[in-house]
């Protein structure tokens, strides 16, 4: 049983938490944003747990999915599914496990939050298949992994307004660029495989692309933050986040593996910035 539980835990990629924090800290945003400031225990506890459970389940559907592509790149061949060390109904179990205790937090919210989970779910199912039909998959996932945001208002409020909808566009270009700076790391497995990404699509114009992305996603938001009264607390989030984008520049403009997975790692922290300026200014404007 300690092997199971190690193999399913390398399964939802419990040892790289980057994962999950990329989702985790729009929606926080979005959370602290619908509540004008902290949410409460409750709401925090649900959205920080569910994110951790959905990604992990996310994690199980997609290895499935990928695991005939996965064995043919050196960087994924020996993801558990793919070597064969859990099986593909094995895993599938694994992941509605997860999803159905994610489920079960959202259950103690309230019924817009509960009908748009399933919008949520719907769309996490569908990412994975994305990229046999589409040229820039990388724009599914955008709304996969931005989908806590209207379920945060949702929570938050009760509705979803179109405020909650902006800002799910503008993180879409987020996860455009740092899945961009991911899909750099897998291009030249991916043509050989005839794997569609945004890198590939992009072609030259790869990380003037992710840099654009980079620009509209802060743009959106620190247009949006100013329209519902957010001040210097959140400029200054944005300040920071934007140089770290300029970072990211040095560490892809060469299109290296090293550069651009390590550039991927780092987004994290963009994201957590962001919050952060939130965070900061809620508290600002409430002392």
């Amino acid at each position: 049983m300690r092997e199971r539980i190690a193999l399913w835990l390398n399964l939802i990629r419990w040892d790289r938490p980057a994962g999950w924090l990329l989702l985790l800290w729009p929606t926080l945003s979005a959370l602290w944003i619908a509540a004008g400031g902290f949410p409460g225990w409750h709401l925090a506890a649900v959205f920080t747990l569910g994110t951790i459970l959905m990604r992990s389940a996310g994690c199980c559907v997609n290895d499935v999915a990928d695991r005939e592509f996965d064995r043919h790149v050196k960087r994924t061949a020996q993801r558990p599914v793919t070597s064969g060390r859990v099986s593909p109904r094995e895993a599938l179990t694994v992941g509605a496990v997860l999803a159905l205790a994610a489920f079960a937090l959202v259950l103690t919210t309230n019924v817009a939050t509960v009908s748009w989970s399933f919008v949520a779910l719907a769309v996490t199912l569908v990412y994975p298949y994305s990229k046999r039909v589409f040229s820039m998959p990388q724009a599914v996932l955008g709304i996969a992994f931005s989908f806590g945001i209207p379920m945060a208002f949702a929570a938050a409020q009760g509705s979803v307004p179109a405020l909650a909808w902006w800002l799910l566009i503008g993180n879409a270009f987020w996860v455009l660029a740092y899945d961009t700076e991911y899909a750099m790391v897998d291009r030249d497995d991916d043509i050989r495989l005839g794997i569609r990404t945004s890198a590939l699509t992009l072609g030259r114009f790869d990380v003037v692309a992710v840099m654009a992305f980079y620009a509209i996603y802060l743009g959106s938001w620190g247009w949006l933050g100013a329209r519902i009264g957010l001040g210097w607390g959140f400029a200054g989030g944005l300040a920071v986040a934007a140089a770290q984008a300029i970072w990211h520049y040095t560490l892809i403009r060469g299109r290296t593996r090293e550069g651009c997975f390590r550039a991927f790692k780092q987004n994290h922290w963009l994201g957590f910035t962001v919050f952060a300026g939130i965070v900061l200014d809620t508290l600002l404007r409430g002392a």
